[in-house]
């Protein structure tokens, strides 16, 4: 969620937007816009930058891991054919039942 800072820099230049002659209830419509603002943004489904942040650092190991094992992969798969000298050749005889 947005941290209270930020709200209340939002409400105070919503302060600002307001006309003069209405500035003398200030300090209420500041209240006011606070709790709008509290109320509505916390309903929307946000992250904390911090939660952000560490989402996309798990997010920059997991592909590093998954293209460290497809690596490995290709490399097994490169070998199966050579690995097992004679495997597949027809040396070895046929069962028989």
């Amino acid at each position: 969620m947005m941290d209270n800072l930020r709200i209340d820099e939002i409400a105070r230049r919503l302060l600002e937007g307001v006309p003069p002659a209405l500035r003398t209830i200030s300090k209420d419509l500041e209240n006011n816009f606070r709790t709008v603002l509290r109320s509505s943004l916390g309903k929307l489904d946000l992250v904390t930058r911090d939660e952000f942040d560490t989402q996309t650092r798990v997010l920059e190991r997991t592909r590093a891991r998954l293209a460290e094992l497809e690596a490995r992969l290709q490399a097994l798969e490169g070998a199966a054919p050579g690995a097992a000298p004679g495997a597949g050749s027809g040396s070895a005889p046929p069962e028989t039942p």
